[in-house]
């Protein structure tokens, strides 16, 4: 399923964010997650996110217009945090401009957070999540990479991550290589900008 959806903006500092015009849902996760390849999937663009198999490329925000029916919405995708190929201050550098936006930004409507299936849910998510909760952001999450492991292995990681984050509902495991969580992950994000 292709959707409709652009490349909009860049912005490296909450100064040059958009102003705000459509709702919209941020895609965070650790720097080698697979950010970039999963936005790709979601709408069914090849290159719309720019991907690398340099972790930490994303050091920007970028906002892309997204236009299912029935409307249209912007998915923002973060810097990484955790493991990035570039330095600690780089790093700590970009987390005002996370923490502005994820604190103060209107339009948003909720979060997807992305962790790694083989990699767990570190201390950054478990950081992460009371943060979200006070601020009373919805979250979906997504467990990428779940064609690495077998459906036994995945299912067991899908429970950890659950009660790891203390979820109420499951994570979804989503592999952007055979598809798999990608329609169920949508309709959770659908659900978050469009709620009924």
């Amino acid at each position: 399923m292709k959707i409709p959806a652009r490349f909009i903006t860049s912005a490296a500092d909450p100064a040059q964010f958009p102003p705000p015009s459509l709702r919209e849902l941020a895609v965070v996760g650790r720097s080698n997650v697979g950010k970039s390849s999963l936005i790709n999937a979601l709408v069914g663009h090849d290159g719309l996110a720019r991907t690398s198999r340099t972790p930490g490329r994303t050091r920007l925000l970028n906002w892309f217009e997204v236009t299912p029916s029935p409307g249209a919405f912007f998915l923002v995708d973060l810097p990484g945090y955790g493991y990035a190929a570039v330095s600690a201050d780089m790093r700590e550098s970009w987390r005002p401009l996370i923490e502005s936006y994820l604190g103060e930004r209107e339009p948003l409507a909720g979060l997807l957070l992305l962790v790694d299936i083989r990699r767990g849910v570190a201390e950054e998510e478990l950081d992460f999540m009371p943060w979200l909760a006070q601020r009373e952001l919805p979250v979906a999450v997504a467990l990428t990479k779940a064609d690495k492991l077998p459906k036994n292995k995945r299912n067991l990681e899908v429970m950890k991550a659950r009660r790891a984050l203390g979820l109420t509902r499951d994570p979804v495991a989503v592999s952007t290589l055979s598809g798999d969580g990608i329609d169920a992950l949508w309709r959770m994000a659908l659900g978050m900008v469009f709620p009924r």
